[in-house]
């Protein structure tokens, strides 16, 4: 793994991918209310799963077990004390999850982390472009509801749900990000 000056982490054959947590960071924070790793059924693959955190298990020294399979969704474990997000249900209802990832986008990130490259990179990079990118709806969002604010980009208290949701796809706002965004904001408003 390279981070660049600015923190992001690169894979060189993947350019637009650029997150800036690692999946050891989104989970020492608090993420998934330490329920991402819990027991599931997967309709999916069509049987139940555990323990399949164990695959990283070297990442996890230091993390309390509870941030990683609790059994159920607790809020005070996250980041920002807010819930983000919905159930494994909701994600397969939606196409989101595919057989070799049972437990979605996480588990690919874990595994591409490591190493692995599949037939599902490039819909899983789009996936976070669109959510957390550059251009990604989400930090769009929170830069917007930042700049009506009158605040700074590490306002914690300016959309924390957005906040944790980002976190969950490996992205924490930075203050180049924002201003980048709130500069561009500002020149088009300027133009208008």
């Amino acid at each position: 793994m390279q981070r660049n000056p600015h923190g992001e982490i690169r894979f060189t054959a993947y350019p637009k991918f650029t997150p800036n947590l690692t999946p050891m960071e989104m989970f020492e924070m608090g993420s998934f209310g330490g329920s991402y790793w819990s027991p599931i059924h997967s309709s999916v693959v069509g049987e139940d799963l555990s323990e399949q955190h164990l695959e990283f298990e070297e990442w996890w020294q230091g993390i309390p077990l509870n941030k990683l399979t609790n059994s159920k969704y607790d809020t005070n474990l996250n980041r920002y004390g807010v819930k983000s997000g919905t159930s494994l249900e909701y994600w397969e209802s939606k196409d989101w999850i595919h057989p070799q990832d049972p437990y979605g986008w996480v588990q690919w990130y874990c595994r591409f982390f490591s190493g692995r490259r599949s037939e599902d990179d490039e819909r899983q990079i789009q996936r976070w472009c669109n959510f957390a990118g550059p251009r990604g709806r989400f930090r769009k969002q929170l830069i917007t509801k930042i700049i009506r604010k009158e605040s700074v980009f590490d306002d914690e208290a300016v959309s924390p749900v957005i906040r944790q949701g980002l976190q969950q796809w490996a992205y924490r706002l930075t203050e180049r990000d924002f201003e980048l965004v709130a500069l561009e904001a500002l020149q088009t408003f300027c133009r208008a």
